[in-house]
């Protein structure tokens, strides 16, 4: 399986799946926007096969009915209970997808937005705007329950594992784990090199759900030592959602403070 990431809008990814032995189908996750998806699969000579949707919001989705314009009515799969109204092929959680070959596993992780699907595979996770290299989406009025535990079900995934997410949020999170960790120094190896990519206007997506697992703040939010600091923020510490809900905090009111100098702002 070959993986390619189309940098659309401001900061979004749009992700195109590629057989290895056979580049020329096409399967595009979340198109924010079609102009730049169909320019690379025009330049690379590829047929659409179909298109994913992890969930409903428009720098997810606008681009594709500027696709199914163009190469046809291939499917286009998701969770048919969010609002948008385009999905042709309703999945839920514990239906399997494949795709140039490769079982994805579909994982119900709500918390960002209720239908939000994650697509598994042991090479890639597919994980919108739930789980983003060094972070998390925001949970906006959503009970932090739902992300709490959408957050610890990616947790059991194989470290080996890429997390393919839909934004460019990494500096900014690394910024914030290294404030909510400051003694851990895996965290501030990996902001020493995220901030130099950075600076090169290099990707830092993807990444392995290993290093997630021990930088990424919001995939450790029950242990500790960062659950002792989050308990004297305030957080139950037999709560999962509470440790989550005071943690979520924590980094909004960093981003809007500024000190993390880019914004997240999914």
């Amino acid at each position: 399986m070959k993986i390619v990431g189309i940098p659309t809008l401001s900061d979004n990814y749009t992700w195109v799946i590629h057989n290895a032995n056979d580049a020329t189908e096409a399967w595009v996750v979340d198109p924010g926007e079609a102009n730049a998806v169909i320019q690379y699969l025009q330049t690379q000579q590829c047929q659409l096969a179909g298109i994913l949707i992890t969930h409903h919001h428009y720098d997810h989705v606008d681009g594709v009915q500027g696709l199914l314009d163009l190469f046809g009515e291939v499917p286009v799969y998701g969770n048919k209970e969010g609002p948008f109204k385009g999905i042709s092929h309703p999945l839920k959680h514990g239906d399997t997808v494949t795709l140039s070959g490769e079982i994805f596993n579909v994982l119900s992780t709500p918390g960002h937005c209720p239908e939000h699907l994650s697509y598994f595979n042991p090479q890639a996770l597919f994980c919108g705007d739930v789980l983003f290299t060094g972070g998390c989406g925001k949970i906006w009025d959503y009970p932090p329950e739902l992300m709490a535990q959408s957050l610890l079900t990616l947790r059991t995934l194989p470290d080996t594992c890429g997390v393919y997410c839909g934004h460019e949020y990494t500096y900014a999170n690394l910024k914030f784990a290294t404030i909510a960790e400051p003694d851990n120094l895996t965290t501030q190896m990996r902001l020493n090199s995220v901030t130099q990519r950075t600076l090169m206007q290099q990707p830092c997506v993807p990444a392995s759900l290993g290093i997630e697992k021990q930088t990424n703040p919001f995939l450790r939010f029950d242990q500790p030592p960062l659950k002792n600091t989050l308990v004297d923020r305030g957080a139950n510490a037999d709560s999962p959602a509470s440790l989550f809900a005071t943690l979520r905090a924590w980094k909004d009111a960093c981003d809007a403070s500024g000190i993390l100098e880019l914004n997240d702002n999914d």
